[in-house]
C-alpha cells in the first residue's frame, strides 16, 4: 500500500469527513485513483508531533479547477480559506482530488520514514 502525506489540520478534516476534496497544484497520478492509500498525517509548521498514519483514504477522481471563482465556490468541499497564503488559489494550476472513502484508525501509528514502507505493507496484509 502506498501512503500520502497530508499536513494537519487538513489530514484531520479529511479523515473525519468534514473535507471531501484535497487540493493540490498537480493532478492525481492515475495509478492512485480508486486505490487505498495510507493517510500519513504530517505536523506542518504548527504541529508538535511526528508523522503518523491515521487511517486509509481513497480518491475516486481528480479534476482541474478552471478558474479562481470555481475554486472559491467549492469552498464547502475543500475548506481552504482564500486568505491562506500557503494553500489558497495562486498562480499555479489547482486540482481537486475527490475523496470516496476514509477509514479512521482508532489509534495512530507513529512512523519513522525508514520503516514507512514496511508499516504500509503490514496494513495492506491485514
Amino acid at each position: 500500500m502506498t501512503g500520502i502525506n497530508i499536513q494537519s489540520p487538513w489530514s484531520r478534516l479529511l479523515i473525519e469527513g468534514d473535507k471531501c476534496v484535497e487540493t493540490r497544484s498537480y493532478p492525481m497520478p492515475e495509478k492512485y485513483v480508486g486505490e487505498d492509500l495510507g493517510l500519513i498525517e504530517t505536523p506542518g509548521k504548527d504541529g508538535d508531533f511526528k508523522a503518523r498514519i491515521i487511517g486509509i483514504i481513497t480518491f475516486s477522481h481528480c479534476f482541474k479547477y478552471p478558474d479562481r471563482n470555481t475554486w472559491t465556490d467549492d469552498y464547502n468541499r475543500h475548506l481552504v480559506k482564500e486568505e491562506d497564503k500557503t494553500f489558497a488559489w495562486n498562480d499555479k494550476d489547482k486540482y481537486g482530488w475527490v475523496v470516496s472513502n476514509v477509514l479512521h484508525f482508532d489509534y495512530h501509528i507513529h512512523i519513522n520514514y525508514y520503516i514507512l514502507y514496511e508499516l504500509l505493507e503490514i496494513i495492506n496484509v491485514q
